[in-house]
């Protein structure tokens, strides 16, 4: 991978942090003692969704499980090594956050814990089962690990009742290793979102562009993710956290994150995709048009219609503009 600097382009602008939804939010997940991957993953667009954008709202995703790692992503700006035991008070502490916050959407994800016998399967499922015990109503995502492919755990979570359950597989097959910790791979991550989307809920992925990848991979990968199942896929531009980071190869303009937006929902079938440089995974929009199919009962095109529409402002979900 290269090491040459780049000057970012006009269309990577961050809306910097700030507003009482902000401030309420961050006070909330302080006196929980709670971490957010807004947060530790350096998200850029932590200002907008904490912000609440036009609408007020507001959305954190909850980091389960510690602030530190037990791998070591060549793109990933958590902390790895050094993990600490799991507090048993978490899941009932995330699903004060999440009434105290007024969501009624909420999405966990997790650090990866290989250091657990069960690598952190349970505290993930309970931490689900709080959340809808207080309130069935809350749809609750899950961006979860791989659990190095370990089925009984993938069902362990998926037996807790989440309604999307996501797991990135971050690039293209070639890019793989240098990209991801070791113990990860692109088949096992496919092997994960195949058992999820086998169970009745919304399967979900993501990838990073600029990484060096070829379109005609990006293209396959789209393919595959297709012949498992997976209903939902999100396009984001890789930006490298430190110079100890992989380096960004190319900032690819908003216009080609149309385009592959339009094939994964015109062309591939895809439910919906989220596409833009500064889209992520846990991304408003793709929140937005699973809220309208599930709890409005909204068509594909309905769905998507309102996701672009509520997302809005920096829009890149449609025809290069931002999100």
């Amino acid at each position: 991978m290269g090491t040459a600097r780049r000057e970012k382009p006009p269309w990577l602008t961050i809306r910097p942090p700030g507003g009482d939804r902000f401030a309420e939010i961050k006070r909330t997940l302080r006196e929980h003692d709670l971490h957010t991957v807004c947060e530790e993953a350096s998200c850029p667009n932590l200002g907008e969704c904490w912000g609440g954008g036009d609408d007020g709202a507001g959305t954190a995703t909850f980091m389960l499980m510690g602030e530190r790692c037990s791998r070591g992503c060549n793109f990933c700006d958590v902390a790895t090594g050094g993990m600490g035991p799991l507090d048993p008070d978490e899941p009932a502490n995330v699903a004060s956050a999440v009434a105290d916050i007024g969501l009624d959407y909420v999405v966990l994800t997790s650090v990866d814990r290989d250091d657990l016998d069960d690598q952190g399967a349970a505290h993930f499922a309970e931490t689900i089962r709080e959340i809808k015990r207080r309130d069935p109503e809350i749809l609750v995502e899950c961006l979860v690990p791989d659990f190095r492919g370990e089925e009984a755990l993938v069902a362990e979570v998926l037996d807790a009742g989440p309604d999307v359950v996501a797991h990135n597989v971050e690039t293209v097959e070639r890019l793989q290793r240098p990209v991801r910790d070791p113990r990860a791979g692109y088949e096992q991550s496919l092997a994960v979102l195949r058992q999820a989307s086998e169970a009745d809920v919304y399967a979900k992925t993501s990838l990073m562009l600029g990484l060096g990848e070829y379109d005609h991979e990006v293209y396959r990968t789209l393919r595959d993710l297709r012949d498992v199942g997976v209903d939902v896929v999100t396009f984001g531009q890789y930006l490298r956290p430190s110079e100890s980071h992989l380096a960004v190869e190319e900032y690819v303009h908003p216009h080609k994150f149309e385009t592959w937006r339009a094939v994964a929902e015109e062309e591939l079938g895809f439910r919906y995709c989220a596409s833009g440089p500064m889209v992520r995974s846990s991304y408003r929009a793709g929140e937005f048009f699973v809220e309208a199919m599930l709890r409005d009962g909204a068509s594909e095109s309905e769905a998507r219609a309102r996701a672009a529409e509520r997302a809005g402002g920096r829009g890149d979900e449609r025809a290069g503009e931002r999100r």
